[in-house]
C-alpha cells in the first residue's frame, strides 16, 4: 500500500505521525507534498524513507490512497491541479467536513471518501468518522477503515450528521480541555493546589471517565447518578452546573453549524463555477 498526503499542516502531519507510530505504515510507503516544501522536508528528515514529492501530482502518481489535508476553500484548486493524473483506481480522502461527497464525485473520476480525524489519534485513540462515496466497494472500505483502525476507531456516519458528529469527535477535545482549563485555574486561584497536580488529576479523571463510557457500559446520565449521592456535594455542584450552563450547548451547536453552513455555501459556489467552466470548454 502506498499512501499520499497533500497538505502536511497540523492534521496532515499528525496523521502521518500516528500511522507510522502505530506501525500501520512504514515511512517508505508514504509520499507527501505541501505548498511550503520545507514542511515536507522536515517530515522526511524526521521519518527517513518518506518520499518528499515535488508536486501534488507526484504524490498522486506514487500513491493508492491520497489524503487531502487542505483548507476547504483550497480544495477546488488542488483537485483541478491533480485531475490529469487521477485514475479510477485511486482512493481520494477528504479530511475536511464541509467538503461534500458530491463535490468530490462530480469533479474526480476515482473513488472518494470523507474521513474526519481527531487529535486523539496521536495516542492511538478516538473515532475516525467515515463517510464513503458510491464508488467505494466493500473491499475499498475495508482497506481504508483497516488503515484507520490502527490509530483509533473507524466509525461510519451519515453525511448529513457530519457536523454534529465532528463536534464530538474532532472539536470535542478542545471543548473539554477548555472546561478543564477554567476549572483548574479556579482551583489554583481559590485553593492553592499546584497547577501540575490539578492537570494530572484532571487528565487521569478524564481518561477514566472515557473508559467508563466506552468500556464500562455507563451512559453520561448513569455515571452522574453513580457518583452523585442525593443531598451530597456532587449533587449540589451538578445543580449549579445545570443552571449555569442552561442553553450553552444549544448555542455551541448553532455556532459550529453556522460556520459549517457558511463554508458549505462558499464551496458550492466554487464547485458550481468549475462545473460551468467545464461545460463551456
Amino acid at each position: 500500500m502506498k499512501v499520499g498526503f497533500i497538505g502536511t499542516g497540523s492534521m496532515g502531519s499528525l496523521l502521518i505521525y500516528a500511522l507510522i507510530q502505530s506501525g500501520a505504515l512504514e515511512p517508505r510507503q508514504i509520499a507527501a507534498s505541501n505548498r511550503t516544501p520545507s514542511k515536507v522536508r522536515q517530515l522526511s528528515l524526521r521519518y527517513p524513507g518518506l518520499h518528499e514529492s515535488q508536486s501534488n501530482r507526484e504524490t498522486v502518481i506514487r500513491s493508492n490512497i491520497i489524503f487531502l489535508c487542505v483548507k476547504p476553500l483550497e480544495f477546488k484548486h488542488v483537485i483541478d491541479d491533480i485531475l490529469p493524473v487521477v485514475n479510477p483506481n485511486h482512493i481520494i480522502v477528504s479530511i475536511t467536513s464541509p467538503v461534500q461527497l458530491r463535490h468530490l464525485e462530480s469533479s474526480l473520476p476515482c473513488k472518494v471518501s470523507k474521513v474526519i480525524p481527531s487529535v486523539t489519534h496521536q495516542v492511538g485513540s478516538g473515532a475516525s468518522l467515515c463517510i464513503h462515496g458510491e464508488r467505494m466497494t466493500s473491499e475499498d472500505r475495508a482497506v481504508l477503515e483497516g488503515l484507520l483502525s490502527h490509530i483509533g476507531r473507524p466509525y461510519q456516519v451519515d453525511e448529513a450528521c457530519t457536523r454534529i458528529t465532528s463536534d464530538f469527535s474532532s472539536c470535542g477535545p478542545a471543548f473539554i480541555s477548555f472546561f478543564l482549563e477554567q476549572w483548574i485555574e479556579s482551583a489554583v486561584k481559590l485553593t492553592g493546589i499546584k497547577r501540575a497536580d490539578a492537570c494530572a488529576l484532571a487528565g487521569e479523571m478524564l481518561l477514566g471517565t472515557g473508559k467508563l463510557l466506552t468500556e464500562g457500559g455507563y451512559t453520561p446520565q448513569e455515571l452522574q447518578a453513580r457518583v452523585a449521592v442525593p443531598g451530597g456535594i456532587t449533587a449540589q455542584a451538578l445543580a449549579l452546573l445545570k443552571v449555569s450552563l442552561d442553553g450553552v450547548f444549544d448555542s455551541l451547536i448553532h455556532t459550529t453549524h453556522d460556520k459549517y453552513d457558511e463554508d458549505l455555501l462558499k464551496l458550492d459556489e466554487l464547485f458550481r463555477a468549475g462545473e460551468i467552466n467545464r461545460q463551456q470548454y
